[in-house]
């Protein structure tokens, strides 16, 4: 099972909304808003890059109130 965490922007007051939204997607396993320069941060699970592209290409970046995300997928 590979492992990625999602640095997220989002449009000004939206990063609580995000995060409830996100949270009910198959293979999210945490999100969380957060302080610093990111306004939220998911964490999925997923048993192969494609899928977890599924989820970032498909499902984060086309919110509405995401403006920008950063990916790091774990290796060890």
């Amino acid at each position: 099972m590979l492992k990625a965490y999602i640095l997220v922007t989002t449009k000004p007051g939206t990063s609580e909304d995000f995060v409830k939204q996100v949270k009910s997607i198959a293979g999210v396993v945490e999100a969380h808003s957060v302080y610093g320069r990111y306004d939220a941060i998911v964490e999925i699970e997923a048993p192969t890059l494609e899928e977890i592209a599924k989820i970032v290409y498909g499902v984060i970046e086309k919110s509405p109130n995401v403006v920008h995300t950063e990916t790091a997928i774990t290796f060890s």
